[in-house]
């Protein structure tokens, strides 16, 4: 069933945009359309699936996750690389490093040296 309505839907598509019979043919053809979209019955599955999808919807995402990081894990062993292992979460130590301990910087400038600069100034 889906097949044939996807066959249909792709010769009407095709139809639009491969046909020559120009603007009053498209006009016509978008008109059939949106009375098939807006009758009631049409709109009532649309509903359904909706539903349905948004039902589905977590457990499908979680199953594409899961299949995905197998056949990750499957081309990582085929190509030898091995497993990233997680982990585990940082934990405080107790130990603490030693503090470095600053050397105060030797000034380039003597006393003398700035005191003849200024005065040269």
């Amino acid at each position: 069933m889906r097949g044939k309505v996807l066959f249909a839907l792709g010769l009407g598509v095709g139809y639009i945009f491969g046909t020559r019979a120009g603007r009053a043919r498209y006009n016509q053809i978008k008109s059939a359309a949106l009375k098939v979209w807006n009758d009631p019955r049409v709109q009532e599955q649309v509903s359904v699936a909706t539903e349905f999808v948004k039902d589905k919807a977590p457990e499908v995402a979680d199953f594409v996750t899961a299949n995905a990081r197998k056949v990750a894990a499957k081309v990582d062993e085929a190509r030898g690389i091995k497993p990233v292992a997680k982990k585990p979460a940082a934990t405080k130590t107790t130990a603490t490093k030693p503090a470095a301990t600053a050397k105060p910087k030797a000034s380039t400038k003597t006393a003398t040296a700035s005191t003849s600069e200024s005065a040269g100034k």
